[in-house]
């Protein structure tokens, strides 16, 4: 049989930074062709077993945990965790897409698309607590769906968790590369390679981006505690920079530079309330951390809420304090804020928002650097990838080889791919994965196994099924009927009495140990829709990029992952069954031993 929960201890060691076959593939599946045919063939079943299997919290606490051979080191409390979530969130989006998405979509009113983008995340922040204090393991919502809605959703929500770090890490980085032009009052493709033969979207090479990943990849392997010193300490002068902008920006408004406050209509609030969603993106890696928190029931709690608070006030201050300073239609889409301060006669205040920029972005890829290591960290020890990226490393305590892998895919993207294409994308998935964790809440409120009736079970299902397909049918409606609104006369309601019908005739299976989101189901359903509504506000290419890169996971998950995952798995129970055994016969002995005496 492959490789089981017993791997980590011996194998991981041996595996530290050697390159075979069995690193990468050392499942029973794949140690012959005639293994990996009978493995094919049988698909179907393995499929079935991996669609319905739920991983359970001891698991993913204790056995996958234990296949990176050492232990990540627990030295961060929450005041690490709100720097961190600071650190994460306040970077490109802010900086960048502010302008982009005042003067092409929603005008002034781009502070309420903020604020609309805040309650959201917000609300994803609540249900992200609650796993992160209850299941504390570097895998974040990896985890959470493998123990909440299975092996096979969890594999597809781990794809986008992936593209998501990616490809917010490639956006942050190429707007590092902007602001360094305006610090150097250059633009920006002063410092990129244009490459004729390509399309335009891929044109523009870039490879200072590429150079700050690397640094930011030698310094995210060294060591996480003083990855977090360095970035509070950042994150300090960040906050400094964001208070200057803030004060020196309202010496120059002019409130007749808010008018008209919705150009663009409701419809381009959310337009850009969809993109401007990546602004807040980041704190989820904060969730990846929980396994190296030292209390994760007080840390996690007070470092994600307190983050995402801090972070929503400061975006719609400086949103407003940008549009009080010129018109909507004068504001530069690639460095707002630096070229507002030289149209209002403060020239040299452009260095001191560059360098904040520059700061924010830096932090932003460190913070992205670590999660995203944690997150491919915990996939790989389900062998759902390579099991050679699992390994941690016995003297920094960090995981090497995940980290360098993503921040290598990063630099790839970072190189060649437009700031427009990768900010639409990654919203997509982010909203996707956010939606799932709060799918998985309510199911892990609702549903206990072998404690839940059967009728019980079949109402959640079907009340989640209404709460889905009613938040569908708003977004659809709001995409495709400009003006119209019957449609939501119908949606809203089924909505709102789909979550009433959960909230009266269901009961909860299970109450929060340590620490729950308030207002269930009414939280976890209001995110669920709010989620999907913004997506339904992003364009249909970008939909079209996301078909593709899901149909690319569900071949290697056919071909590849399902084989690896489904061997571990039973090799794992395998394990489990004779350790039972073992015991068995031990306590039979000691029975003996004393009768005889």
């Amino acid at each position: 049989m492959g490789t089981g929960g017993d791997e980590g201890g011996t194998a991981a060691k041996r595996r530290g930074c050697s390159c075979t076959k069995d690193d990468f593939l050392p499942e029973e599946s794949f140690q012959s062709w005639e293994n990996y045919g009978r493995a094919l063939r049988e698909t179907g079943m393995r499929l079935r077993d991996r669609v319905l299997t739920r991983s359970l919290e001891k698991t993913e606490l204790t056995e996958v945990r234990a296949r990176s051979g050492h232990e990540m080191k627990k030295n961060l409390s929450w005041w690490d965790l709100i720097w961190f979530g600071i650190g994460a969130v306040i970077g490109a989006g802010i900086f960048v897409l502010t302008g982009q998405e005042a003067k092409e979509a929603a005008g002034p009113a781009v502070i309420l698309s903020f604020a609309v983008s805040g309650v959201s995340a917000m609300l994803s922040v609540f249900c992200y607590t609650e796993f992160a204090v209850e299941i504390p393991v570097a895998g974040g919502s990896f985890a959470y769906l493998r123990v909440e809605l299975g092996d096979f959703m969890a594999f597809i929500a781990a794809g986008n968790i992936l593209l998501e770090y990616v490809i917010g890490g490639a956006a942050v980085a190429r707007s590092w590369t902007s602001y360094f032009a305006t610090l150097l009052n250059h633009h920006p493709n002063d410092f990129r390679i244009h490459a004729t033969s390509l399309s335009a979207d891929y044109s523009r090479l870039d490879p200072i981006a590429c150079v700050v990943i690397a640094i930011v990849c030698i310094v995210a392997v060294v060591s996480t505690k003083g990855t977090s010193r360095f970035n509070y300490i950042a994150s300090i002068v960040h906050l400094a920079i964001i208070l200057f902008i803030i004060i020196a920006g309202l010496t120059k408004a002019n409130t007749h530079n808010l008018t008209p406050f919705t150009p663009f209509g409701t419809r381009g609030i959310f337009s850009a309330s969809a993109v401007l969603f990546f602004a807040y993106v980041g704190f989820d890696a904060v969730s990846t951390m929980a396994e190296e928190t030292k209390n994760p029931a007080k840390d996690i709690p007070i470092g994600l809420v307190g983050a995402m608070s801090i972070t929503t006030f400061c975006y719609c201050l400086l949103s407003l304090v940008l549009c009080l300073m010129q018109p909507y239609t004068e504001i530069d889409p690639d460095a707002p804020f630096s070229v507002a301060f030289s149209n209002v006669g403060m020239d040299w205040a452009k260095y001191i928002v560059a360098f904040g920029a520059l700061k924010g972005m830096t932090t932003v890829l460190l913070v992205s650097a670590v999660g995203q290591a944690r997150y491919l960290t915990h996939i790989a020890r389900t062998h759902m990838v390579p099991p050679w990226l699992a390994n941690v490393h016995p003297r920094t305590g960090t995981p090497i080889n995940a980290t360098i892998v993503m921040l290598v895919a990063t630099a790839v993207i970072a190189f060649f791919t437009d700031l427009g294409i990768l900010s639409n994308l990654l919203s997509i998935s982010t909203l996707f994965i956010f939606m799932l964790v709060a799918v998985a809440l309510l199911v892990r409120r609702y549903y206990v196994s072998g404690e839940t009736t059967s009728t019980n079970r079949n109402k959640l299902i079907a009340y989640l099924l209404l709460i889905l397909s009613s938040s569908v049918a708003t977004a659809l409606y709001w995409a495709l009927s400009k003006k119209g609104w019957v449609g939501y006369v119908v949606t809203v309601p089924v909505w709102f009495l789909s979550t009433l019908g959960l909230h009266l005739t269901v009961p909860q299976a299970r109450k929060p140990r340590l620490w729950g989101v308030p207002l269930v189901p009414w939280l976890p359903s209001a995110s669920i829709v709010i989620n999907i509504f913004l997506l339904g506000s992003i364009d249909g290419l970008s939909f079209a990029r996301f078909g593709v890169w899901t149909v690319l996971l569900l071949i290697y998950y056919l071909f590849l992952g399902l084989h690896a995952s489904y061997d571990t798995a039973k090799a794992a129970e395998m394990i489990r069954e004779v350790t039972k055994i073992e015991e068995g016969n031990g306590v039979a002995a000691m029975d003996g031993h004393l009768t005889g005496a």
